[in-house]
This record gives C-alpha cells, structure tokens and sequence, in this order.
C-alpha cells in the first residue's frame, strides 16, 4: 500500500518530488536552495501563474496524476507562448490532504517535468504544504529573445482574426466524462491533457502578429479580451470552424451542442492572434474572423446572446 504524505513527511516528499525534473541550459540553479536561478538572457522575464483545485479544474477519478501534471503545466506554457516568448522554466507548489498517497503527487511531479520538457524548459523548484483541498499551483517563465512581448491590445481594425490548435475538444471531453462515459477517447484524452500549439506562439510573433492570447476560457470569451485591449470589435466566422467527426457524433448521442463546444468551450490551450490584412498566415494558422471599428465580438455578423465561455466565480461547478 502506498505510503501518505504524512507517512513520507516534507522533506523526503520533496526528494521524490524532485527527483523527476531534469535541467536545461537556462537553468543555473535547480531545486534544492532557496531559490532557483534562470538566465535572462533578453533582460525581460515573461511570467504567469494558474492555479488548479480538485473539484473545480480536475477530478482524480477523471484523471491520473500525471494527466493533472501535464494540465498544469500546459495552462501555464500556453500562456507563456501567447506572449510571443519561448518557455524556460516552471515553479510548482502543491497544497495536499496528509493522507494524499506520496505516489500520487510523483506521478503529478512526473507530468509537470515531462509536460515541460516538451518545449525544452525544466521545473526548478516550489514548494509544498498541507491542505484540505488538493491544489497544484504553477509559475512558468519565459524568454522573448529581443522581441517585444505579443499583448492582447494591438488589434487594428481591417487585421485577420486566425487560430493555432484545436478547440472545443476538452469541454466536449469534460462533457463526455460529465454524463458518466469514458469514451469517445479522443475527446476524454483532450480534456486531461491538452495539446496547446507552443511554437505557434512564437511563429506569431516572427510573423507580426499585433495581439494574440491563450484560450483557456472559451474562444468568444478570450477574443473578447483581445477586442476590449485593442478598442475594436471582432468577428468570429463559424464557416472557418467546422465540427469534427468525431465531436458531431458526440454531440448528438449526448444531446449537447457541438457548435457551442467550439465557440465557449475552454482548456484546449488552442491560440488565437490577430495579424495584419497582407500577412502570410504561419504554418499552423487559420483565419477565422475579421477585426473592425467599433467593440464587442459578433459571430458571422450577429450578436452573440449566450455564454461566451467560462467564468469560475459566475459559472456552478
């Protein structure tokens, strides 16, 4: 039977934690002082964090503990690449229940570092603590190398609306998993680990891409934030977004709605940009809608009267 973390007790948990994550070039200092150290060499450090609670963004029995550690980092990484930015590292710190099994949070550990090593960065460090509610807590940093960083607010009107990585596949995931099936697998496996589209990011950027963002929340809800940054209003064409198959299918044995999947629904990681009228899209990107005076998002040409995606203090659990 494995061992709890009270069992383990703090420090020899962190030794088993620890021990997955390897090292990068960028990396001067790894786990094990008080702090880590990273080169910079752009003398800028792009930086976010997210947070994920049990319950709210994963259910174990849903997930393993490395699908919840890839999540954790991809939410993280996504956010990085939507900057423009190459990711370098991450910090993680987990709150867990003392009779949490220490082989759960290794297994967490393991998809972190290997979620991380997909795009050449390396976990440095974090920090551990008792708590009622399992809650992982993850920083990501990253390198602009001497380019500015990609905002949400430089929209121009008559710019292209195009995106990178899939959509709506997780909430459907989330959906399936919901109504009490583990299948179609497809759609399960994109909602515990998702597949953001990292070197997009910096394509974009290369290409002079004028704003770009991570959607984690639902593709009307985050090229919302684009149009609100940038004072001008976007156009979502669903004709540029067809529903796969397999979702369609999904869909109508659950009775749900698939074209709603796409436009709200959240944690792909999927990348949206907006780019000048004559730019050559970037290998990986589609164009999915127009920018024009005014504010807001329509879709083809309408208001949009339904919820644009999710927000975790408006929408139940």
């Amino acid at each position: 039977m494995s061992e709890t973390v009270a069992e383990v007790g703090e420090f020899r948990l962190i030794e088993r934690f620890t021990r997955h994550f390897a090292t990068t070039p960028a990396v001067v200092l790894g786990p094990g002082d008080d702090a880590a150290v990273v080169t910079a060499p752009d003398g800028r450090v792009v930086a976010c964090t997210d947070m994920l609670v049990e319950g709210n963004h994963f259910r174990r029995d849903w997930c393993s503990a490395a699908d919840v550690g890839h999540k954790a980092a991809a939410a993280n990484l996504a956010d990085i690449a939507s900057m423009g930015a190459k990711p370098t590292a991450l910090l993680a710190a987990v709150a867990a229940p003392q009779d949490m099994p220490a082989e759960w949070l290794e297994g967490l550990a393991s998809g972190l570092a290997a979620e991380a090593a997909a795009v050449g960065a390396a976990v440095i460090g974090g920090d551990t603590t008792r708590g009622e509610l399992l809650t992982v807590t993850v920083t990501a940093l990253g390198d602009l190398e001497g380019r500015e960083p990609v905002t949400r607010g430089g929209a121009k009107p008559g710019d292209v609306l195009a995106l990178a990585g899939r959509i709506g596949w997780a909430a459907a995931g989330l959906n399936v998993l919901t109504r009490g099936f583990r299948s179609p697998g497809a759609l399960v496996g994109a909602y515990r680990r998702p597949q953001p589209p990292y070197q997009a990011g910096r394509d974009a950027a290369l290409m002079g891409a004028h704003a770009m963002i991570d959607v984690s929340d639902g593709l009307l809800a985050d090229v919302g934030h684009i149009a609100t940054a940038s004072g001008v209003a976007i156009d979502v064409d669903t004709a540029a977004l067809p529903v796969p198959e397999t979702m369609r299918n999904a869909a109508e044995a659950l009775g749900a709605d698939a074209r709603g999947w796409l436009l709200t629904g959240g944690e792909d990681h999927a990348l949206a940009a907006v780019f000048p009228p004559d730019v050559i899209l970037p290998e990986g990107w589609r164009r999915i809608g127009a920018v024009a005076e005014g504010s807001g998002v329509t879709v083809d040409g309408r208001r949009w009267t339904g919820p644009t995606g999710w927000d975790h203090f408006a929408n139940p659990k």
